[in-house]
Parts: structure tokens; C-alpha cells; sequence
């Protein structure tokens, strides 16, 4: 009987996950399943682009996947039973008769990922846009199309994901009034060389920084800050971080503050061990017992952790070490301009910076890279697919070549 492998989600991470698993076991011996809602692979990291109306490279999941064996299903979460082992999913390509279908596994791997976080300020889920998914930021490139000159814009978030938007919208749209409001300093997290050349692009592109500037309310035409402030804003950009999908919420895994999956190393479920999660749905500990951050940098090598573990396991082999750690954060500032800012183990800035358009290039050559990774998931890693033991050996060889 094969080994049912039912993979939640086809972002960076689950794509991943679904490609490594295919390229390294035995296809007689599982059945992987890969449940996604789009039947297209979405490059987040490049959805600012996409906002301003650059058209992105189509990556069809039927292409990707075609003859690696993974079975994909356009279908919507809408249940997860951690203790029968099920997943309920609805949509056109559910496979049923019905609308919705119960799917029954032997390994689950969560990668359901994120999407914007309000972070509860009033009126921004009416009056804001996000640029978290592909319906956002298609939606923000309807709205500023139509806006006309000097109207403005205010992007909400200091973050990377604000710094990208902020600067590719006033570059595409430079007859706009482009603003960006951060809750600290601007690109206070990076290194005295990363923050000046932040502020030299941003002076360039004659975008107006509100530093200091909490919002504590959307408007249909502007938002206000904790000061008191009104900011005028034909369109608000929110983009102050990512909230969990919130289906693990209401199974019994044990799960964090943030709505995450606890994992441990391997990215194995503290309290199921027939589950894993990846990517943003993962609370998981790097350098310093550090969490990491919510980013294609981090759910990249979780995935191949994951992958490489539930393989081993499978086939009696000894479990790899992915390392999970940072080197540097990459930033485009519109199509010229770039920062790579080079980090710690753990994610802290260092001196070292590479600005201008090398910086550009490098940021571009990464996403072309990660891209590349997920659209050929059966040549990213050349191997030989191995075969599952059976269950009882499984359990003695895991026993005695599970790391410490």
C-alpha cells in the first residue's frame, strides 16, 4: 500500500516540498498530493512589481509537475482533523461529486503560508490594499491606474515589503505624491551604509518618509498616526507584516501565540508527528534559538528540512541538517536601485552593504534563482529516489540514526 503524502499549499515553500519529496522516493511506494487554490505558482517577492502593472512569467503547476508524479488538486482548504488524519477541501477540482471532499493521509505537510495582517487598526480592511496575494495586488494595480497625477499615495510599514512597494510605485508612477509611514526610524534595522542609501534612493524618487508615525486609523482618503496627524491618501498600502492562515487554529495542534505550528528541527509537529509545516505556518528556531522570520529566505530551507526528513524517515536514512540561518537581506528599490544588506547567523545587520544597480541585479538574479527552484522541482536536486521500508523497520533504523 503506498504512503499517502498530502501537501497543504503550493507557495515557495509547499511547491518545494512536493518537488524534493517526488525526485527522492520511490514512486510505487507514495502517493503525494499536492492541495492548492490557484492552479498557478505565485511569486510573492515579486508582487509589489505586479502592483505597478509589470506582467510576471506564468508558471502553471500542471507544467511544473508534469510526470514527476505529484497529483496536484485545485482545491480550497477548509478542515484539518489531526486525529483521524483528514483534510476537507472545496472547489470546482475537489474530485467529488459533491463539494467538498474529505482526503485521508499518512504524512501531512502544512505550508497554508499567510496572508496581510491588519494588525486590528480601524479601517483597513475596508479602505487599505495589500500586496500579499496575487487578488491584492492585482486589485492595488486597478486603483492606481486610475489616480491621476499629484495624488497621493501612502504606503503603511517600514518593513521590506513597504520599502519595495514605496519605492517600485513612486519609480513606475513618478507623477504620483508617494509616502511611506514607518513605525520607527526609516530602515532602522539596517547598517549606517543600508540606511543612507535608503534615504539617497528614497530622495531620488521624491518619496516622503514619516518616521515615528504608528497609524491608528484608515480612512477612505487618508490615515491618521498616533499623533494625531492626518496623512492625506487617495490609496493606502498596508503592509505591516503577515498573519497565519487560521485553519491550524482549529485542529489540536499545538500551536504559538501567532496562530504557527510549533516544529521541532526538522520541522516535524511538537505534538503530531505524522504532521509538519513549513513556511510561515511554522514557528520554527534558528541561530541562538532565535525564531525566524516570515520570508521566502527562511521557508526555502525549511521545505528541503522537511522534505529531507519525512524521506529518511520513510527509507530508514539518516536525517540531514538544512542549516537555517541568514546571510543577508535582499531589497529592490524599484528596477535601478537595490540594497543587500549582509546579516548575522541570526539576522542582525552588519557593516557590510551592497547598494545601486549591482544591487539590483543581485536582488533580481535571487528571485530568478527561487523562481527557477520551484518551477523545475525534479532538477533542483539531482538523487536517486529510494524505497520505503516497511513500517516496523522504519521505526528501528529512525530509532537509531535520529539526531539528538
Amino acid at each position: 500500500m503506498q504512503h499517502r503524502i498530502i501537501v497543504l499549499g503550493a507557495g515557495y515553500a509547499g511547491a518545494s516540498v512536493a518537488g524534493r519529496l517526488a525526485k527522492k522516493l520511490h514512486r510505487e511506494d507514495v502517493a503525494i498530493t499536492l492541495v492548492n487554490a490557484e492552479p498557478d505558482f505565485v511569486e510573492r517577492v515579486r508582487m509589489h512589481q505586479l502592483a505597478v502593472g509589470q506582467d510576471l512569467k506564468p508558471r502553471p503547476f500542471s507544467e511544473m509537475f508534469a510526470g514527476t508524479g505529484v497529483e496536484l488538486r485545485l482545491a480550497k482548504v477548509t478542515a484539518v482533523d489531526v486525529d483521524r488524519k483528514t483534510v476537507t477541501v472545496t472547489g470546482p477540482e475537489a474530485g467529488a461529486a459533491t463539494e467538498d471532499l474529505e482526503l485521508e493521509y499518512d504524512t501531512l505537510v502544512y505550508a497554508l503560508g499567510s496572508g496581510w495582517n491588519s494588525q486590528g487598526v480601524p479601517g483597513t480592511a475596508e479602505f487599505a490594499d495589500q500586496i500579499s496575494s496575487r487578488p491584492g495586488a492585482l486589485r492595488l494595480r486597478e486603483r492606481l491606474a486610475r489616480l491621476d497625477a499629484g495624488q497621493p499615495v501612502v504606503v503603511v510599514g517600514g518593513g521590506l515589503t513597504g520599502l519595495e512597494a514605496a519605492t517600485e510605485i513612486a519609480e513606475a508612477r513618478p507623477d504620483l505624491d508617494v509616502a511611506l509611514a514607518a513605525r520607527g526610524d526609516l530602515g532602522d534595522w539596517l547598517s549606517p551604509k543600508g540606511r543612507g542609501h535608503l534615504r539617497k534612493v528614497f530622495d531620488k524618487l521624491g518619496i516622503t518618509a514619516y518616521e515615528n508615525a504608528a497609524v491608528t486609523a484608515v480612512g477612505a482618503d487618508r490615515v491618521t498616526t498616533a499623533d494625531g496627524k492626518d496623512l492625506p491618501a487617495a490609496v493606502t498600502v498596508w503592509t505591516t507584516g503577515f498573519a497565519v492562515h487560521p485553519i491550524a487554529r482549529a485542529t489540536t495542534l499545538e500551536i504559538t501565540e501567532t496562530g504557527q505550528i510549533a516544529v521541532d528541527r526538522t520541522m516535524r509537529s511538537l505534538s503530531h508527528p505524522d504532521v509538519y509545516a513549513v513556511g510561515d505556518a511554522a514557528m520554527a528556531l534558528g541561530p541562538a534559538d532565535k525564531p525566524l522570520r516570515m520570508s521566502c529566505a527562511t521557508g526555502t530551507p525549511m521545505a528541503w528540512q522537511a522534505a529531507d526528513a519525512i524521506a529518511a524517515r520513510l527509507t530508514g536514512g539518516k536525517i540531514p541538517k538544512t542549516p537555517l540561518r541568514y546571510f543577508n537581506q535582499c531589497i529592490s528599490l524599484g528596477r535601478k536601485e537595490g540594497l543587500i544588506q549582509y546579516v548575522t547567523a541570526d539576522d542582525r545587520a552588519v557593516k557590510a552593504a551592497l547598494t545601486g544597480r549591482l544591487a539590483a541585479t543581485y536582488k533580481e538574479l535571487i528571485c530568478k534563482g527561487a523562481g527557477w527552484g520551484v518551477a523545475n522541482p525534479t532538477l533542483a536536486i539531482p538523487t536517486r529516489r529510494r524505497r520505503v521500508v516497511r513500517e516496523q523497520d522504519r521505526a528501528a533504523a529512525t530509532a537509531i540514526k535520529a539526531p539528538a
